[in-house]
């Protein structure tokens, strides 16, 4: 029988060797847990995340699967649901840019969710990572930029990551792994319409990947069948959803050593990635400049297509609406001279000293950018600077006319311009201790930190402590 792209997958997902992976990668699958963790915990308490608990816990009881970060246990399948969901909404989770997804957000909670019904160790977990994320950022690189079009790829390839970490996990064999990626793949789904509204879809979207992929590995797990060209088929995931697919992206160097989590990209400012790399020139200049907002006459941003379809929104009418603006995130960055989770708030939605500037803002795609995209997510920031600004003590930034610019191909975060294990673990503590308090986000980020010698998971989710079923 022929080799399918799904039996590919499963064939490394069964095969790949936790005391095979480079150290490296083990790093690398650490810090996306803990980046991860901090995104889960640090959006618990936002009104989407008390909307997802309300939800989760309607849905029906469990006693399997721990709900971060209250402690309460519910099924595996509601789990991944809930915490899926949570680790959205701060739009500080990790990014694969060749694939277009954040993986985390849809492999990580289906792995911890099965993890700990199986009490699985942590380099069992730290591998199931790996796999899923070579699995749905492999299948995202095979979906393309045609796909992200409509398709939101967190969700429609990260539902394959998420099936695939659940079923090693599960200890299924490679054609039961084989089956699974078949049932995640018909329930692939995830449209970008939310973003004409500014609503919560984008949420649930990982979510429900890590919960089909859950609920795709228990059904194969007791036999029950599936497509097996679910992928490349005439009526399959890329043919339905993907113009311009690459197949062959699946099955390039495959299992020779190399993984796709040590090329994921982690996220610093907390708006949509595309508005990073204009981000980051923005505040380069303003340091390097002194750039006052009343000094500024013009801001000109230069950047690839699919960063314009997904954020060129000049009046965004909600904080979540404005962290995919780049309108917005370019002022915000200029007044605040930052764009943490803290600066997306109804306040500073309305602050007149942003809205100026948002109105001072032009946006253009170039042939340039778009022919690197997705590879590099290039940007170039051009302000010209008007009448002199008595408030700034930067000569350069005075002059009527002057103008500086700056070229960002790969945003702080990308392998390129990367952060640190250390980098990781303060991100981790500043979005979580505000939540649970200094001692437990202490305990539970030293416990990933030593996860490999971990023998059973449940004793990094047993933090949390143990209360009523959801």
């Amino acid at each position: 029988m022929n080799e399918t792209l799904t039996s590919a997958l499963a064939k490394f997902t069964f095969g790949l060797r936790p005391d095979s992976l480079p150290a490296a990668t083990l790093v690398s699958a650490k810090k996306c847990l803990l980046d991860w963790l901090s995104s889960c915990i640090g959006g618990s308490e936002t009104p989407p995340g008390r909307i997802a608990l309300k939800a989760v816990r309607a849905m029906g009881a469990g006693t399997e699967s721990t709900l971060i970060p209250y402690g309460t246990r519910t099924s595996m399948p509601n789990a991944a649901l809930h915490n899926g969901t949570i680790s959205h909404i701060m739009e500080l989770d990790d990014v694969h840019r060749a694939s277009i997804i954040h993986p985390g957000a849809a492999v990580i909670p289906a792995a911890l969710a099965v993890a700990e019904v199986q009490g699985a160790g942590g380099m069992d977990l730290l591998a199931a990572i790996v796999a899923g994320y070579e699995v749905a950022i492999r299948v995202g690189e095979a979906a393309g930029p045609s796909h992200y079009k409509y398709w939101h790829s967190t969700a429609t390839c990260g539902v394959f990551g998420a099936a695939a970490a659940a079923a090693r996990l599960l200890g299924l064999d490679a054609t039961t792994i084989d089956a699974a990626l078949g049932t995640a793949g018909t329930e692939a789904s995830g449209l970008w319409e939310f973003l004409a509204d500014g609503a919560m879809s984008k949420h649930l979207h990982p979510g429900k990947a890590a919960m089909d992929g859950v609920i795709a590995a228990l059904f194969s797990r007791e036999g029950f069948t599936a497509a097996r060209r679910i992928l490349e088929g005439e009526r399959g995931f890329l043919a339905a959803t993907s113009p311009g697919q690459d197949q062959s992206r699946i099955t390039d160097g495959l299992g020779q050593g190399t993984y796709r989590i040590d090329d994921v990209s982690f996220k610093i400012h907390a708006s949509c990635r595309h508005t990073h790399p204009a981000v980051d020139a923005v505040l380069e200049l303003v340091k390097a400049h002194d750039l006052r907002p009343s000094g500024i006459a013009s801001i000109v941003v230069e950047t690839y297509s699919e960063a314009l379809a997904k954020t060129d929104n000049p009046d965004p009418t909600t904080p979540y609406a404005a962290r995919f603006s780049l309108q917005f995130c370019t002022s915000l960055a200029i007044a605040h001279r930052r764009a943490s989770p803290a600066d997306f708030t109804p306040e500073s939605l309305v602050d007149p000293t942003v809205r100026e500037l948002m109105s001072k803002v032009r946006l253009a795609a170039t042939d340039t950018f778009n022919a690197v995209y997705p590879a590099h997510w290039s940007t170039k920031v051009t302000v010209t600077t008007g009448p002199k600004d008595p408030t700034s003590a930067s000569p350069g930034a005075t002059r009527d006319g002057a103008q500086f610019s700056v070229t960002v191909d790969n945003p702080r975060g990308d392998p390129e311009n990367p952060v640190s294990l250390e980098n990781i673990y303060q991100k981790f503590l500043d979005l979580t201790v505000p939540v649970v308090g200094w001692k437990l986000a202490e305990e539970t980020g030293q416990a990933v930190l030593r996860l490999e010698s971990m023998r059973d998971v449940n004793a990094l989710t047993g933090l949390f402590g143990r209360g009523t079923p959801a």
